[in-house]
């Protein structure tokens, strides 16, 4: 997979399957994470050089990107612009 202008590809990190209690979540109640790792970055749009690198972890919107499957794993595609901060 490779991105073009702007775009990163991000793994999103597992959700939590326990409260830090140690009450199992079920999966209907489950929260989206909104934390991942950028497997892979576009080259920059209109000369703007991207500022995240492969192998960063993030933090981005609840609602960013659009999710991918692609050979069995789930991945969301955002513009670096949806990315909050880097950890």
């Amino acid at each position: 997979m490779r991105p073009i202008n702007d775009r990163v590809v991000v793994k999103p990190a597992p959700a939590d399957e326990k409260t830090k209690g140690g009450i199992i979540i079920p999966d209907t109640a489950k929260e989206k994470p909104q934390r991942g790792e950028i497997v892979a970055v576009g080259p920059g749009k209109d000369g703007n050089k991207m500022t995240v690198k492969k192998g960063d972890t993030v933090l981005y919107g609840k609602y960013a990107g659009q999710e991918l499957s692609y050979e069995g794993e789930d991945y969301l595609i955002m513009r670096e612009d949806d990315i909050l901060v880097v950890l």
